[in-house]
């Protein structure tokens, strides 16, 4: 692990080193943004055993300036940089060199499904997966001559008030759905459903987390160490390993109660809505304890000023709603199911 560099690192020196020497006039601007645990910084030296390496994206602003970067940076980059291949690959991607280059529109369009540049619409929001969103507004600028990295990134930064408030609500509701359920399974004699129920419940609360703290929660492989690395989150952490790890389902809603309870509090500090108790309760006239999520759902769904955005269904965003890798990787696809599902 000692000679491992992370993949910011690494493509900032070749950019600066090795790149940009080779554009010399060619006008563009340079990053290291979409996919890639690099991009997240969430790389280790395990990441380096297949499609990793120093690597830039270049905008140009035509099509055909790109062709020619990429041309020239086939014939031209050195065989290594930083210890490192500058050709990679894996069993899907056949190798290449690691500057890939291309019009901006273009790139962003395919990956997003839009275009930041110009008007984001509600359905471009809301069919843009998180972990998408993510990888562009992640990474690393390393030259922006084109002007185009920094608004686009700008433009997606976080979620419009409205847009947030609702992605919220869908989250809490959520919640809602099935609080109750990991006492109801235990109770019923299901301690292997309860314990699955309990563990749908903890990644709702740390995508909760994410959304309230501003952030795009990324994939499963990456959904730990995302929340774990969110300052003043250790004992809302320990509460949910403690309920995933749980004996029976008592124990399994006591540490989800403290779960909710924080979630609750960090809720209010926010200030979107008038404080609500931060207590559990019964669910209905069952022993269950419950935070009633679906509270905070309503309360936040209420404070929405637009009207066509208040009457959507509570589905929210592409992944509270759908979480298959082969929808989620398609912007078409996405576009298609948020327009099906809430009749944008």
């Amino acid at each position: 692990m000692s000679g491992f560099v992370p993949g910011l690192e690494l493509s900032r020196a070749f950019y600066k080193e090795v790149v940009r020497p080779l554009l010399a006039d060619v006008p563009h601007s340079a990053a290291l943004i979409g996919p890639g645990s690099d991009v997240l910084a969430f790389d280790t030296e395990r990441s380096t055993d297949h499609d990793w390496g120093p690597r830039v994206l270049v905008f140009t602003p035509t099509a055909r300036q790109a062709e020619q970067v990429e041309e020239l940076a086939a014939a031209r980059l050195p065989k290594e940089f930083g210890g490192y291949p500058t050709v990679f690959g894996s069993d899907v991607n056949p190798p290449r060199h690691g500057v890939f280059a291309a019009q901006a529109e273009e790139w962003l369009t395919a990956r997003l499904g839009f275009n930041p540049l110009g008007e984001v619409t509600t359905l471009d929001w809301l069919a843009a997966p998180w972990q998408r969103l993510a990888e562009v507004t992640g990474g690393e600028v390393f030259h922006d001559g084109l002007n185009v990295l920094g608004p686009a990134r700008a433009a997606l930064n976080w979620y419009p008030d409205d847009l947030w408030r609702y992605v919220l609500a869908c989250q809490w509701q959520r919640l809602a759905q099935e609080e109750a359920f990991p006492g109801r399974c235990g109770e019923a004699g299901d301690d292997l459903g309860s314990a699955v129920v309990t563990m749908r419940l903890v990644r709702d609360v740390m995508r909760l987390t994410l959304l309230m703290r501003r952030r795009y929660p990324p994939y499963s492989k990456w959904l730990g160490t995302a929340f774990t690395r969110l300052p003043g989150t250790a004992d809302l952490g320990d509460a949910l390993a403690r309920a995933v790890a749980g004996a029976g389902w008592r124990r399994r809603e006591e540490q989800l109660s403290l779960a909710y309870e924080r979630i609750a509090a960090l809720h209010n500090r926010l200030a979107l809505t008038d404080p609500l108790s931060t207590k559990v309760r019964p669910y209905f006239e069952r022993p269950f304890q419950v935070i009633d999520a679906g509270r905070f759902a309503r309360a936040l769904t209420a404070t929405i000023t637009d009207p066509r955005l208040r009457d959507l269904p509570p589905l929210g965003s592409i992944d509270q709603f759908a979480d298959s890798t082969d929808l989620l990787c398609d912007p078409a696809r996405c576009r298609a199911a948020v327009r099906a599902a809430l009749g944008l």
